[in-house]
């Protein structure tokens, strides 16, 4: 790819378009927002170990100085010929065990509850594939759904990619800036709020990895093996990630979308989607985009009344 069309390529996803969807931004730092319980123990747990590495670091870096001050050449013109000194070697041996314990703690505890499927009340199969995601619902009330989710857009030619997620976005009654570059599919899982959903994954080629980073959410996807965890999304919105195994050639091409929906709009998508899937979504797209007209006139009533 040339300078000029990955700087237009960049230019694509504009700080709208990140800002549009939940807990992206452009140069961000940091998680993305979490939506889920495991993820707010992940981001906790990072925020915990960073002030101990913090401290760690801090204070080896003052030692350094000390003994670097203390005892040059000039301050110390006579070295010491001190060779043991067992405080020290008792204190440098069991403080990092300590440390070890601390950190061992609150990480088996997250471990525990990244395995441990709590009790769950709908499965999904995710499917990894050269290089796209398939999504099959295994409940016996759906009917055997399945459906294949492909990358919106053209990863190498930036014009090719805008023109085709403005069609995309048309298509389904949103603004371009409603469907990232490089992150937005044309079909997304989607699954209720409040709702535990036990995911199964799996790959039918090479090994890739489903990654959902706003939902604490990362497992290998290997032929062969049906690995599984869970999750449960607290808030409404579709949520992005990405393949994380490197898989071939198109592996930065093959993103994840979960579409987080009220259990009302949710119900009514699942009924429609056995028959086609195409029309559940409008249907789907159109209920969203009603409720956000909803919410938008009772805010734009309660600042008019705040306002008198």
């Amino acid at each position: 790819m040339t300078t000029a069309t990955a700087v237009a390529a960049f230019a694509g996803m504009s700080t709208a378009a990140l800002a549009a969807e939940s807990g992206i931004e452009n140069w961000q730092l940091g998680f993305q927002a979490s939506v889920s319980e495991v993820m707010d123990d992940i981001t906790w747990f990072n925020n915990f170990t960073l002030v101990i590495i913090t401290v760690i670091t801090l204070f080896v870096l003052g030692l350094l100085i000390y003994c670097a001050v203390k005892f040059s050449s000039k301050n110390n013109p006579v070295p010491s010929r001190t060779s043991h000194n067992t405080m020290i070697e008792v204190v440098w041996t069991v403080v990092p065990i300590l440390i070890l314990v601390v950190i061992a703690i609150p990480s088996f505890r997250l471990l525990y509850k990244q395995l441990d499927i709590p009790e769950y009340e709908m499965t999904v199969k995710a499917v990894g594939y050269q290089w796209y995601w398939g999504y099959e619902y295994t409940d016996e009330n759906m009917n055997e759904l399945y459906f294949d989710s492909y990358m919106v857009g053209d990863a190498y030619d930036a014009d090719a990619d805008l023109a085709a997620r403005t069609e995309f976005a048309e298509a389904r009654g949103v603004s371009v800036n409603e469907v990232p570059r490089l992150l937005a599919v044309d079909y997304e899982m989607v699954v209720p709020v409040d709702t535990t959903v036990r995911l199964q994954v799996t790959a039918a080629d090479v090994i890739h990895a489903f990654a959902m980073p706003s939902m604490g959410l990362k497992i290998d996807a290997i032929p062969g093996r049906l690995n599984e965890t869970w999750f449960r999304a607290r808030e409404e919105g579709i949520y992005y990630g990405q393949c994380s195994e490197l898989c071939g050639t198109l592996h930065a091409f093959m993103p994840l979308a979960i579409r987080v929906v009220s259990k009302e709009q949710y119900e009514q998508w699942a009924v429609a989607a056995q028959d086609n899937v195409d029309d559940a979504n409008a249907q789907l797209m159109a209920s969203i985009a009603a409720a956000k007209q909803v919410a938008a006139s009772e805010t734009d009533d309660e600042v008019s009344v705040a306002a008198n």
